[in-house]
């Protein structure tokens, strides 16, 4: 019997959880693996966040709460897009999610008709093309190489739009290839928006603290104001405060798409739970150092893998100016043959080579909709880093 639809049956599992599987069975079988394939900060949130989810439980009072969230942290959300962003949004323009990613489930539930098309900048993130497709969308990816910045340029967004474009996908500073969009780029690319008032605009922002070098962040709804009522800016708490595992998400944009949005929540998980939207509201009014801290720690291990790798041939790296991934060029090695006899047929036999011969997990480019590439996280320790550097330089030296 089959027991999955057509959508269903056309989309594979994450690939950077399938990489982190793999990396895991084999160290309990007792390899020596570096785990590179998540994208999860090593480090716990600070002290105040984990007190305010113990008072929360203390307190009693868990119970079901608003499919839009609690008005506390929603109160908390407007205070941190008034402060870092300049941005003004009611309590309810604001919605608070499962993670980010229940945001773009929800968004593209209420949003998207059969065949709607969602014009994807890639190098992307793993899921966003999947999920548009369990929506019944079509996945528009527009490749944008290094001679770009990995960025999509006014022209290559213009091609791209016909009568059926929905959705335009930004996320800056970008996973997997650090890639940040100044206000000019932003800016540009609104001057053609304003040209198709049907695009819809969802800014994934949640790396925005995570800035590794001298480039400055700006959120794509202060970069272009006049296109307010048709952006929904996603965020959460995952990447700066180190709460991947909490599962809070929030996004702002126009009344009546959070509204919707806010529907499917209430059919679906109901709502977020209350310790961790307690934490998230600790994490976002209390002291940021730590958010300082852990941005410092990742702008050091980003300095540590470029010089590590320098002048390796063989491969192509472009230091990220933000998130904490090292996207690596392995074009050069495809088509090369080990010398156990097995050829380098594409980037996911570099990433197996790599993962069963030199112990480094990673995830190939073709994840990202950018074959060639293999992606490194670069949160773990400096010591790990160092270690897996030299395997891959090891890597390369062997084919």
């Amino acid at each position: 019997m089959n027991y999955e639809n057509q959508r269903s049956s056309n989309i594979q599992a994450s690939p950077s959880m399938a990489v982190s599987m793999a990396a895991k069975k084999l160290r309990a079988e007792g390899r020596d693996i570096i785990d590179l394939s998540l994208g999860e900060p090593d480090f716990e949130p600070p002290a105040h966040v984990l007190d305010a989810a113990c008072d929360a439980v203390r307190a009693g009072g868990i119970r079901y709460g608003a499919a839009a969230g609690n008005e506390a942290l929603r109160k908390a959300i407007a205070a941190k897009f008034k402060r870092d962003n300049g941005l003004d949004y009611a309590l309810d323009e604001l919605t608070i999610a499962n993670g980010a990613k229940q945001i773009l489930f929800d968004a593209f539930l209420v949003t998207l008709e059969e065949g709607d098309e969602v014009v994807i900048p890639a190098p992307c993130w793993v899921s966003y093309g999947d999920i548009v497709s369990l929506h019944g969308g079509k996945p528009i990816y527009a490749l944008c190489g290094p001679e770009s910045g990995f960025k999509i340029t006014p022209a290559q967004l213009e091609a791209t739009i016909t009568p059926r474009t929905r959705w335009l996908m930004l996320n800056s500073p970008s996973n997997p290839t650090g890639a940040i969009y100044s206000q000019a780029e932003f800016e540009a690319l609104g001057k053609v928006l304003d040209k198709h008032p049907q695009i819809l605009v969802l800014s994934d922002e949640i790396y925005e603290h995570i800035l590794l070098r001298d480039v400055s962040f700006v959120s794509f709804g202060e970069a272009c104001p006049q296109l307010r009522d048709r952006t929904l800016i996603v965020n959460g708490v995952s990447k700066a405060y180190a709460m991947t595992g909490w599962r809070v998400g929030y996004a702002a944009g126009p009344k009546a798409l959070i509204s919707a949005i806010n529907k499917m929540q209430s059919q679906s998980v109901t709502s977020v739970c209350p310790v961790a939207q307690a934490a998230a509201t600790a994490a976002l009014e209390g002291d940021q150092a730590f958010v300082a801290e852990g941005t410092a720690k990742f702008s050091n291990r980003s300095d540590l893998v470029a010089k590590q790798l320098a002048g390796t041939d063989g491969i192509d790296f472009l230091a990220p100016d933000g998130a904490f991934y090292a996207f690596i060029g392995v074009s050069k090695l495809i088509g090369r043959t080990t010398k156990s006899g097995v050829e380098l047929t594409d980037d996911s036999a570099v990433a197996q080579l790599l993962l069963k011969e030199f112990g480094v997990s990673s995830v190939p480019g073709t994840a990202f909709a950018a074959p060639g590439y293999i992606r490194l996280s670069m949160a773990a320790s400096e010591e790990e880093l160092e270690k897996a550097c030299a395997r891959l330089k090891d890597m390369v030296a062997s084919v």
